[in-house]
Formats: C-alpha cells, structure tokens, sequence
C-alpha cells in the first residue's frame, strides 16, 4: 500500500466532475490497490473521507470511515453512535437524495484545505444507493454525522468543495483559532 499525494485547493482537479466508474471495473486489481491506498492515506493524515479527486484521480469513488472501537457495545444508544463513528466504507458511483426536509449546521474541515474549518448545512438525513468495494449494489440511509461525511466526499465528485457550500464566512477559521475560539462555542445540532 502507498500513501498518495492530497490534491489542494487550486487544482483543477478538485473543481472538475469525476468519471462514473464500469461496474466490470470495481474488483479490478487496480481499483483494488487505488482502495487500499486511499484508506492508507485517509488513516496517515487523520481524516475522515477522502475522495479519488483528492488524490488526483477524477473517479467516482470515496473512501470513509473509522475503524471500530474495540469494545464497543452492541447495544450502545445508536443515535450517539452514529454521531461519533463513521463505519468503513468504499462507495462507487453513489446517488444521494435527502430525507425529509430536516437540515444541519456543523463544522467541517478537508484535507484538500488545510487547517480551515467552517461551519455547512447539510441535510439531516440521506438516501444513499452505490457499489460497494465488491461490485454489490448498495442501499442505505445514513443520518448526522455519517450523512453529513457522505455529502462531503460526494461533493467532491462534482468539483464542489465545503466552502461552496457554507451560508456565510463569519465562522471560517483557521484550525488553531477553531481549538481556542469556537469548538469551546461548539452547539448541539438542531432536532
């Protein structure tokens, strides 16, 4: 496995639609590897998702996730879970579409523009149906942070980055006046 170089803010390939993936293609070797690579390089730089376009391959692909906890109990509160982690995930192709009308709020940041946060709205709740690393068709609901992670890294796919996406600039901040002015400011997303 490699660790692969981050596209950042100003190349062209962040602002460019990537290519649908040939389902034929998915459990190529090369897809594979391209996989493995962008897990190994989300996990190096401490992210949460990376999309092929972050590291220069205009494909319709993301990695995201965190490895599970050990001991995580099975019967945890699953909606305090499901703001915390973001199970493993490759999706190929993914069509997203909202559910309901309910929208979030909340920090973001991506690897692509480093050391900047701001806060982006994000619908709620997400439809997601895409492949899966092995060619499966999937179909699945994602809400909160999951959902929110997912919107990102589609985004990428359509050139779109999260500051496009944000209201205002009033919250855009650089990562170390995040960690002493705001994330102590830090609000409980609207139910």
């Amino acid at each position: 496995m490699s660790i692969l170089k981050v596209a950042r803010m100003g190349h062209p390939v962040l602002r460019a639609r990537a290519k649908a993936i040939d389902r034929g293609d998915i459990k190529s070797p090369r897809m594979q590897q391209l996989i493995d690579d962008m897990f190994e390089t989300m996990r190096e730089y401490q992210g949460v998702g990376l999309a092929a376009p972050q590291v220069h391959v205009p494909l319709r692909l993301f990695v995201a996730g965190f490895s599970p906890e050990p001991g995580l109990e099975p019967d945890e509160d699953e909606e305090d879970r499901d703001q915390e982690r973001v199970p493993l995930m490759a999706l190929i192709n993914p069509e997203l579409s909202a559910v309901g009308n309910g929208t979030d709020e909340d920090w973001e940041g991506c690897l692509s523009v480093p050391d900047i946060r701001g806060k982006v709205p994000r619908a709620r709740e997400i439809q997601v149906k895409a492949y899966d690393r092995s060619g499966r068709r999937i179909d699945m609901r994602a809400r909160g942070f999951t959902a929110r992670v997912i919107q990102h890294e589609t985004d990428h796919l359509d050139g779109v980055l999260f500051l496009d996406r944000m209201k205002s600039f009033d919250t855009l901040t650089f990562l170390d006046e995040f960690g002493r002015f705001w994330n102590a400011r830090r609000t409980v997303p609207e139910e």
